[in-house]
């Protein structure tokens, strides 16, 4: 690997590339959390307007109990910025 060091291209050392892999990876872990985050927040915002379903006094439709496990469930399995930018949140369902 080179940088530019004095406006002279030059190789890295070994403690340069440590320090330079150390970066990338700090960096695909952060947008990873920040994407996480933002599909969370959605997640929960789509349970938050469902949770009235919940209420002792309503019969919650079988198709409300599956969308709601599907929104808890969100989350599994998405492990690269890639998969969560391409999940789709599952059909809203209203009762």
């Amino acid at each position: 690997m080179k940088k530019y060091s004095n406006g002279v291209l030059v190789d890295m050392s070994e403690d340069d590339i440590k320090i330079y892999n150390k970066f990338v990876s700090e960096e695909k872990s952060n947008a990873l959390n920040v994407s996480l985050d933002r599909l969370r927040t959605k997640r929960n915002n789509l349970l938050a307007k469902t949770d009235w379903t919940a209420n002792s006094d309503v019969t919650m439709s079988d198709a409300m109990k599956t969308y709601r496990q599907q929104l808890r469930d969100a989350t599994e399995g998405l492990d690269t910025v890639e998969k969560v930018q391409a999940y789709e949140f599952p059909t809203e369902v209203t009762k």
